[in-house]
């Protein structure tokens, strides 16, 4: 079975037409032990494998009442479709014939309807624990790098500024090689804010991700004069339909097994694209402006960042123009949105604008200035936390955790 990185989420598809079982499991999996995971329904058999194909789930739970498709012709053309997903059949009470033959053709398990939840959830853990993995795979190399994302609950707030000079400034402290990519598929602005020019984007990656390696991530990647690499986002009428979460979770493994910092700069709206990526983050800075309708949509941002199950204090707010004329204060804004406002950073309009058009960021331009300086606070928490949890010294061994551990552990 496909070994869960850290920062990934573990997939699950249900495959079944009946709504009240995706209830059911969906009830199961919320009030369980098995945390950070993400429940996929397919109601249409026809579509399942495609479906399966596209998200390459972890586990794939199979309903025996298929709504007139055939049970066991479908577990066998998932075990060979999808080898990497752990199969478990949804079988009813009694159809004991079946739930063998099930096995014998693909599945790890069965599951007795109606689902009891702590037999699903105990049967999901023994079955993933069942495919240990071998000394060859644990001694593998996997991810080192750290990925920050960048969100703001509108446009405006300074985003793609605090995320440029954030990342020229942690390259410049840290000397550890860094990406910078733009997720902003709506409205792209890393080439303007850093005057590049280049004809590669993330689109020349996606047709080839079924071979994607370090050659083919480099030849798309841009250099910047400071001596970081960016990954740059298609014009808007380029990219035919947004990213996949598997594409986005590809090119993410891929850019941290490359670098030790992967800085993304997000854009709106914020869609299944916008949450893969916030799902793979370490850390994530969103920048909000002292304003009151800006407040209200940050307020529902984190809403929905909490819903999905992001720990308490993975968020860090960044007041940008905290200083000006008529704004609300950092006290209001932590009584009105409950949370803290972690770093401030001043006033200075004027240069900010000067910056992006000139293409040259603030850090390298005016290093002395007070917006720099508020930066260069964000970056020495940044550094801070990533030397704490043993990042940028250890080897990729802290990044070593597979399925099963995480999972039994809880």
């Amino acid at each position: 079975m496909a070994s869960l990185i850290r920062g990934e989420t573990l997939r699950i598809l249900l495959i079944s037409a009946d709504e009240q079982l995706r209830n059911q499991v969906g009830e199961a999996l919320a009030n369980s032990r098995l945390r950070g995971h993400r429940l996929h329904w397919v109601s249409q058999p026809s579509l399942a494998i495609v479906r399966a194909n596209d998200l390459l789930p972890h586990l794939i739970l199979l309903d025996d009442n298929l709504g007139g498709a055939d049970f066991i012709p479908m577990v066998r053309q998932l075990a060979a479709a999808i080898p990497v997903a752990v199969i478990v059949a949804l079988i009813e009470e009694g159809a004991m014939i079946e739930a063998r033959q099930a096995v014998l053709v693909g599945a790890r398990s069965f599951v007795i309807k109606p689902v009891d939840a702590e037999d699903l959830v105990t049967t999901l853990l023994q079955v993933m624990a069942w495919r240990s993995p071998t000394p060859e795979r644990s001694q593998t190399k996997l991810p080192a790098g750290r990925i920050v994302a960048f969100c703001a609950p509108k446009g405006g707030t300074g985003r793609t500024t605090l995320a440029v000079n954030t990342a020229l400034e942690i390259w410049r402290q840290t000397n550890e090689s860094l990406v910078l990519v733009d997720a902003d598929y709506a409205a792209p602005a890393l080439d303007v804010a850093l005057n590049l020019h280049s004809q590669h984007n993330i689109a020349d990656l996606l047709p080839k991700l079924s071979r994607i390696d370090d050659v083919l991530i480099s030849s798309v990647l841009v250099d910047h004069s400071s001596g970081i690499k960016v990954l740059l986002a298609p014009p808007p009428a380029d990219l035919s339909k947004p990213l996949s979460l598997l594409q986005v979770q590809n090119i993410l493994v891929r850019l941290k097994s490359m670098f030790k910092w992967v800085m993304v700069d997000l854009g709106l709206p914020l869609d299944e694209t916008t949450f893969a990526f916030l799902d793979g983050a370490d850390r994530i800075i969103m920048s909000v402006l002292p304003e009151m309708v800006g407040l209200r949509n940050t307020r529902l941002m984190l809403d929905q960042m909490s819903s999905r199950g992001y720990p308490e204090g993975k968020v860090w707010l960044v007041l940008n123009r905290a200083t000006m004329r008529g704004g609300v204060s950092p006290t209001d804004i932590e009584e009105r949105l409950r949370v803290k406002v972690d770093f401030t950073v001043p006033d200075d309009q004027p240069l900010a604008t000067h910056s992006i058009n000139r293409g040259v960021p603030i850090v390298i331009s005016h290093r002395r200035s007070a917006v720099a300086r508020a930066i260069n606070k964000v970056v020495e928490r940044i550094a801070e936390e990533a030397a704490e949890e043993g990042l940028l010294n250890e080897s990729n061994n802290d990044f070593n955790l597979n399925l099963d551990d995480r999972l039994i552990r809880r």
